[in-house]
């Protein structure tokens, strides 16, 4: 009997946000986590979240997101199509976004 391959979501990082996960703070990373059966934009960050330490602190507050980092699922915004205990599916994509502050 076959077995077959487990489903992934791509989760991109980019900016200074890839520092949290091995790199240098600049560019893009994409890390390829589990999608199992039930998965939710909540979980699967959950689960990324748990093995780097410093990301865990920079995109949580409670169980809730903080501030610094943006979430889009599929290019749109947490909150607009899709929230944190939306399901994924096959397909679907996750990118977290330094949100950039700035004034005049």
């Amino acid at each position: 009997m076959k077995t077959l391959p487990a489903a992934t979501v791509p989760v991109e990082i980019a900016s200074w946000i890839t520092k949290f996960v091995g790199g240098d703070g600049s560019g893009r990373r994409v890390l390829e986590e589990p999608l199992p059966q039930g998965a939710t934009v909540r979980s699967v960050l959950t689960g990324l979240s748990a093995k780097f330490p410093e990301l865990h602190r920079a995109l949580w507050h409670g169980n809730e997101l903080g501030e610094h980092i943006e979430v889009l699922v599929n290019d749109a915004v947490l909150g607009i199509e899709h929230d944190l205990d939306s399901p994924l599916r096959p397909g679907d994509r996750i990118t977290l976004l330094a949100q950039f502050m700035g004034g005049v």
